[in-house]
């Protein structure tokens, strides 16, 4: 198995990268005349790839492909799963603050938050993604843990889905209804320099530069400088946002090899952020305060910084091989001071306590592969083979008030002093002990099968994963936890095109999770170690591809299993399942006009429950039915001027497994413009934005945490003005 060893800091990585490009560049210039050297015909390429970025399709908002974990990047096409790709032109245009702003465009996907804290959280047909398994560059664990501004992404790649094969285990527990991946900006072949500067609601403001440049022999060297800010109040009363982003991306392109590094660092500080709220069980579903409105302890705050950094490179072994190599670092720092109310009367009422944690990660991560392309008779092949590793030691410690000893009402907020947090403690808050360590690596093959003229493409594989974890006691140190199980994930795919602009495909692929250990006591096996979670997908899809509109549509089921007690044994007896259809559509229908939405209808049933109590229910907080519709148009007779929309609809779930807490359903109406023109001979674009544009009172969604129904208010009318110029 691979185990990586990384002692380096990104900016030593970075550095060492940017010295051999140039010094590289310096020896061929010198080697002999201009006959000898071989143009270098540059793309950008964030992954060090030959081919560069797929490219995007019509109307810009989509890519054509995107990365399939270890099979590279492949067209849409040609991917036997389901995936969409947002390119930096939507990011740019919708002025997405973060991921999650990026994720409203896709209707497979809903945004939630994590446990008792303000991670960002994405339900993916009915699964949890938590930020935690965002890849970056095709890496886990490299990005900050609860929030990730859009400033440092060119692209958001999402792929719907059970993900272990191609990916491996996601390091938080998801991949198993889906992935994103992440992917760093590049300089491109023209020089950019460009500054950004706007206003939000609350009186935020927001600054950012973006500079890219190529130099060295055939601009084959490139750099990518981005930066930002954000401080200020937001829409919500008395939040405040200060955000620092910087990253550098640097890439080096050669006649037969690629590198390219990146080097991140990000500070996020919330102050009084508006906490998640818990219905006491018997408490019936209440009406949503205002959306400006808060319930947060004018103490309370949420603190993460971030530094990281990434390793790429890709060299060509032959003219049918390439073999690639990848690592990266991030250590993180997270504080925080937090109070969320539980609903305990119909009148909204509430009690909470005080819980401060400190939390300190080191991670180190990295894969190597090879992927090559042969024929046997008339069957071309291509073969792919890669290991990964991915190293976490986590730090942590936390401190509670007395529990439910403070008083308030979510209609009627009560500000209480900050009570001392001595209740209950675990480790030092200034320094806290190493309570995890999660060591995951794998190794995988794959074969994809192109048969009659390509229109049949086979792809089998397997991989084979191991999962260790620690876990120490927070004063002691010692250990206290132990876990080590191996398990083969495999997959099976194929793809079918009968006539032009029309593939057919179906899959059988795996999500892969930690699995239990029974309980210390009250059971007869106690201490038992269970293999990893295997979560069963199936599904079934067609693709449309012509001219300038595309549309996918997918029927999938996926069963993940659950453990509790029967008869006094503890074991893997519990089931729940996913099932539902997605329809997706993008590109230009008419010249001047883009959309981009669809539809996705989910059936999620507790299968197999605890003494069959609530058996047959809906799961918490995934709804029956998803709709984005959105729209782009260019304005005719005014150049450079463009409107856009979109509504998002949800229909209502349960935040109790008894499904007796509703949320209701809800729509929200966002809407933009952008104006492209020329100001003192410099390109000046002016974006203006309204999301929630009717001021809509709604809670957006439920739970994201395994057995949690925990609410999230939705974000009040927010209004977003920004110029950028480029010099």
């Amino acid at each position: 198995m691979l185990t990586l060893n990384l002692k380096l800091s990104p900016f030593a990585l970075a550095a060492m990268l940017l010295a051999s490009a140039t010094a590289h560049a310096q020896t061929q210039a010198a080697a002999g005349s201009a006959d000898d050297v071989q143009t270098v015909v540059v793309s950008a390429s964030a992954d060090a790839s030959a081919g560069g970025l797929p490219k995007n399709f019509a109307g810009g908002q989509v890519a054509r492909g995107g990365r399939v974990g270890m099979l590279g990047n492949v067209d849409m096409m040609d991917t036997p799963f389901n995936t969409l790709n947002f390119t930096s032109a939507l990011i740019q245009d919708q002025q997405a603050r973060s991921v999650a702003d990026v994720l409203q465009n896709d209707p497979s996907v809903r945004v939630a938050r994590g446990f008792g804290n303000f991670q960002e959280l994405y339900v993916i047909r009915g699964f949890a993604v938590s930020s935690d398994d965002l890849a970056y560059n095709g890496l886990y664990g490299i990005l900050p843990r609860q929030f990730v501004a859009s400033e440092l992404l060119e692209r958001v790649e999402v792929f719907r889905g059970a993900t272990s094969f191609v990916n491996g285990a996601a390091p938080g527990g998801g991949g198993i209804g889906g992935s994103i991946n992440l992917l760093p900006k590049r300089a491109g072949n023209k020089p950019l320099t460009q500054v950004t500067v706007g206003v939000e609601t609350g009186g935020q403001g927001y600054a950012a530069v973006d500079i890219a440049r190529r130099f060295g022999a055939d601009g084959n060297t490139g750099i990518r400088i981005n930066a930002a800010r954000r401080d200020g109040d937001t829409g919500v009363d008395r939040e405040h946002r200060e955000l620092n982003v910087a990253s550098i991306g640097l890439d080096f392109q050669a006649r037969d090899f690629r590198l390219s590094a990146d080097i991140g660092y990000q500070d996020h500080k919330l102050k009084n952020p508006r906490p998640a709220v818990t219905l006491l069980e018997g408490v019936a579903m209440l009406p949503a305060p205002d959306g400006s409105s808060t319930w947060a302890q004018n103490w309370t705050r949420s603190n993460e910084r971030d530094t990281f950094g990434t390793l790429r490179g890709e060299w060509d072994l032959g003219k049918d091989t390439v073999a690639w190599a990848a690592a990266g670092v991030r250590s993180g720092n997270e504080d925080n001071s937090l109070a969320e109310p539980t609903v305990n009367n119909n009148d909204g009422s509430a009690t909470s306590y005080r819980f401060d944690n400190t939390r300190r990660d080191n991670v180190r991560t990295g894969e190597i592969g090879v992927r090559t392309k042969l024929r046997t008779g008339g069957i071309g092949h291509t073969l792919s083979a890669s290991a990964s590793s991915y190293w976490l030691e986590s730090k942590n410690a936390y401190a509670f008030s007395a529990f439910g000893g403070l008083s308030t009402n979510i209609y009627k907020p009560v500000d209480v002093t900050a009570p001392a947090p001595n209740f209950f403690v675990g480790g030092v808050l200034s320094d806290p002990h190493l309570t995890v360590k999660t060591i995951l690596s794998s190794y995988a093959v794959a074969d994809t099968l192109s048969m009659l003229d390509d229109k049949v493409l086979l792809t089998v594989g397997a991989r084979h994963q191991t999962i260790k974890t620690d876990g120490f006691d927070y004063n002691t140190s010692e250990r206290n936890a132990h876990y080590d199980q191996s398990k083969v994930t495999p997959v099976a795919a194929v793809v079918y095109k009968p006539v032009k602009d029309v593939a057919l495909y179906a899959n059988y692929a795996e999500g892969l999770q930690q699995g239990p250990t029974a309980p210390a006591q009250n059971v007869d096996n106690k201490n038992q170690m269970f293999a990893p979670y295997v979560s069963k997908q199936k599904e079934v899809g067609v693709k449309y591809e012509h001219g300038t509109l595309g549309a996918t549509a997918a029927l999938f089921s996926t069963k993940q299993p659950s453990a509790f007690v029967k008869n006094g044994h503890f074991g893997v007896f519990g089931e729940q399942r996913n099932q539902g259809a997605e329809l997706t559509v993008y590109g230009m229908p008419v010249r001047g006009l883009r959309v981009l939405g669809g539809l996705t209808l989910l059936d999620a049933k507790q299968r197999v429950t605890d003494g069959g109590k609530n058996q047959g229910n809906d799961v918490i907080g995934v709804p029956d039915t998803q709709l984005n519709i959105g729209a782009e148009w260019d304005v005719p007779g005014v150049s450079g001027l463009n409107l856009n929309a979109r509504t998002t609809y949800t229909s209502s779930q349960y935040a109790d497994g008894a499904n007796q807490q509703e949320l209701p359903a809800w729509t929200r109406l966002d809407l933009g413009a952008s104006y492209a023109t020329r100001v003192l001979d410099r390109n000046v674009t002016f974006r203006a934005r309204v999301d929630n544009v009717t001021d809509k009172s709604y809670w957006a969604s439920a739970g994201g945490y395994p057995g949690s129904g925990y609410l999230i208010l939705g974000a009040p009318r927010t209004v977003a003005v920004s110029a950028s110029v480029e010099f």
